[in-house]
């Protein structure tokens, strides 16, 4: 059989058959990627139109975040740590320049920090304050940002200002264990169920829009690629092995069998 395979028709469609297999390798990857980023953005939009839930139903501390549960929407319980509050930026909202306020809550389940967004200023004269006393925070959660270079001539809230929320950073600099996650606040309300007004000078700061798990139409489309391929290179095979089996000039040669 081999030296039927080496015949120059079948060593053309040969070549034509690796044309096809790259074809349909690039085309079933292609497919894959389209089916993970869409359901990704599947994933992410249920995770963002589920019911809330406790931080600590969603995440452990120091565990790595789990993507699917970006945008989630979660309450977190506890006291803010206002000694370690900070400011992040510059970063934009509605068209203005500003900084986020972020403050550490010690989450009252775990005691483990959690960040947490309180919101932007574009005043960073005047801090504002956190709550005192246990509060519970709903908001939206998020994976922690890559290292960026902190801001010069920011005063602190009372800590630096800090150019991302980086928790390879923040792990050296707050006491115990933390959450490898931070929350865009939405609502805060005391331990008793009061709501807390938004202070002055502080905007909320919307979730990130869902973009971007896996879409199984397009996985399909990608298996379906992967097997037309795998089934060209099966045909080439049955082609030449009939060939071979047809060839009298092979009569005999134990390559046919």
């Amino acid at each position: 059989m081999l030296r039927t395979a080496l015949k120059p028709r079948w060593l053309g469609l040969f070549a034509l058959l690796l044309v096809i297999i790259a074809a349909c390798t690039q085309l079933g990857l292609w497919q894959l990627h389209v089916a993970q980023d869409k359901g990704l953005a599947d994933a992410l939009r249920k995770a963002h139109e589920a019911r809330p839930a406790l931080v600590e139903a969603v995440i452990r501390p120091h565990q790595a975040f789990p993507n699917p549960q970006s945008n989630r929407a979660v309450t977190a319980i506890g006291t803010y740590a206002a000694t370690d509050q900070f400011l992040v930026g510059p970063r934009r909202l509605g068209g203005r320049t500003g900084y986020w306020v972020v403050t550490p809550l010690d989450v009252t389940a775990t005691g483990a920090r959690l960040a947490v967004v309180r919101g932007f200023v574009t005043d960073v004269s005047r801090p504002v304050a956190p709550p005192a006393g246990p509060v519970s925070v709903d908001g939206s959660l998020a994976p922690g940002e890559a290292p960026a270079a902190a801001p010069s001539g920011v005063p602190g809230w009372p800590r630096p200002a800090r150019g991302s929320i980086d928790f390879s950073l923040l792990v050296n600099d707050w006491r115990g264990e933390l959450y490898n996650a931070f929350v865009f606040a939405q609502t805060e309300s005391t331990g008793t169920g009061a709501a807390i007004p938004v202070p002055a000078g502080l905007e909320r700061v919307p979730p990130p829009a869902v973009t971007g798990g896996l879409k199984w139409r397009n996985a399909a489309y990608a298996l379906q690629w992967w097997v037309f391929g795998g089934f060209a290179a099966f045909m080439w095979f049955r082609m030449v092995r009939e060939d071979a089996l047809r060839d009298p000039a092979l009569e005999g040669d134990p390559e046919r069998e």
